[in-house]
């Protein structure tokens, strides 16, 4: 049997995203690497996403506050 990984191109493709963006991220502990390329099971990728924060999450400009009459 074969395991197959998926590289960083493929798992931001998975996600809907650019490579660029992926590498932006705190990526998961690869499954594999091999010379210099990470690999990981596409579990690893699903169960990591699955748990990310959601959008918007940590802060940013707080909002303006509407005056009161």
């Amino acid at each position: 049997m074969t395991t197959e990984y998926l590289s960083v191109k493929q798992v931001a493709e998975r996600l809907g995203i650019t490579t660029g963006a992926f590498n932006s991220l705190k990526q998961p502990e690869p499954d594999a690497i091999i010379g210099r390329t990470r690999g990981w099971l596409p579990e690893t990728i699903d169960a990591w996403n699955a748990a990310r924060p959601g959008r918007g999450v940590g802060g940013g400009r707080p909002r303006k506050q509407k005056k009161q009459p």
